[in-house]
């Protein structure tokens, strides 16, 4: 089996798999309230060439867990088939999706039954006024509903992802902390990172990891949890000497691109050693003109083998990827 490592040692083995660049809600530090020109339809991968490069990622490149993202993946029609077909391929692969819960209530068992282990949700707020204000839609309830499928699904541990945005909804990471704990989920705050379609990033403007971390000890006692991080993006923190935890994702003031184990796959079949990376290594034309299984895989080899040390927001050279999250996939 090939590895696809890079010249500093690290090793990816988490696979993040856009299926579609397209999305539902219009979230103010994703994209604008108009939307975005999304990919063309003959650039996206069909189902089958999904399949067909997880598989040789799984089967070929080591790859131990694949997330599916967007986008919004749940709009993807034949999301439910691709998992179905990556789960009959592999037993052991930990399959799970990121996704901003609208269609999750719906979806939540079929996924569960084709062979998801389990869900990350995108939630920032629980304030029916804050979310409107942050995504343009009123579809709260229909996240919260979906939360709940998930949960009774087994697609567990279920995960909460929020980004605080200053002056929106940092001030409600206490409350945001309080309800998923009630509700057993695990949550995850994650710094604002320069990837919004609008180019408007600002990093003074930015809620920090510190910062996230002294709002919620205004009412919790946090303490650092003894696990073994292991490349994970979280830094965990005990809540009130637990069981319950809390993890903050401080991409921009701690980077860990030190321990970072992941590549990524866009809807349209770029591989992406980083999330910032500003190059990107076309699989699709080799899928397409009959590459072999093998050349394939050499192609992941040679895109991942480059990868910078680091990906340098701090550095003033830095340059913020002409893809948004949409296109990329978390």
């Amino acid at each position: 089996m090939l590895a696809l490592a890079d010249r500093f040692g690290r090793v990816a083995t988490d696979l993040r798999v856009s299926v579609t660049d397209r999305c539902n809600l219009r979230c103010t530090y994703c994209m604008p309230a108009e939307g975005l020109a999304w990919l063309p339809s003959p650039s996206l991968l069909s189902d089958d060439e999904i399949v067909r490069l997880v598989t040789i990622g799984v089967r070929d490149l080591g790859i131990t867990s694949v997330r599916f993202t967007g986008g919004e993946p749940l709009i993807r029609p034949g999301l439910l088939g691709i998992v179905a077909a990556v789960r009959a391929f592999s037993a052991d692969v930990e399959l799970s999706i990121t996704t901003n819960g609208l269609g999750l209530a719906r979806l939540a068992v079929p996924l569960a039954d084709a062979g998801l282990n389990r869900v990350n949700v995108s939630l920032d707020t629980i304030r029916p006024e804050t979310y409107v204000d942050l995504t343009r839609r009123d579809r709260l309830h229909d996240v919260i509903e979906g939360l709940e499928a998930a949960s009774a699904a087994g697609l567990g541990p279920v995960k909460v992802n929020a980004v605080l945005m200053r002056g929106v909804n940092d001030d409600q990471a206490p409350e945001l902390l309080a309800w998923a704990l009630e509700r057993g989920y695990e949550l995850r705050f994650i710094e604002h990172m320069p990837l919004d379609a609008q180019h408007g990033w600002d990093r003074s403007t930015m809620v920090t990891a510190a910062q996230i971390r002294e709002s919620l000890s205004s009412r919790f006692s946090l303490t650092p949890a003894d696990v073994l991080r292991d490349g994970a993006p979280a830094e965990l923190f005990d809540v009130d000497g637990g069981p319950g935890r809390v993890g903050v994702i401080a991409s921009v003031t701690q980077p860990f691109c030190s321990d970072c184990d992941r590549v990524r796959l866009t809807a349209d079949g770029q591989l992406r050693d980083c999330l910032f990376a500003t190059e990107e290594s076309d699989l699709r034309t080799a899928l397409r003109r009959g590459d072999t299984d093998a050349e394939l895989a050499q192609r992941w080899v040679d895109g991942v083998a480059g990868k910078r040390r680091a990906h340098g927001i701090d550095r003033d050279d830095f340059v913020q990827p002409d893809r948004p999250m949409s296109a990329i996939g978390g």
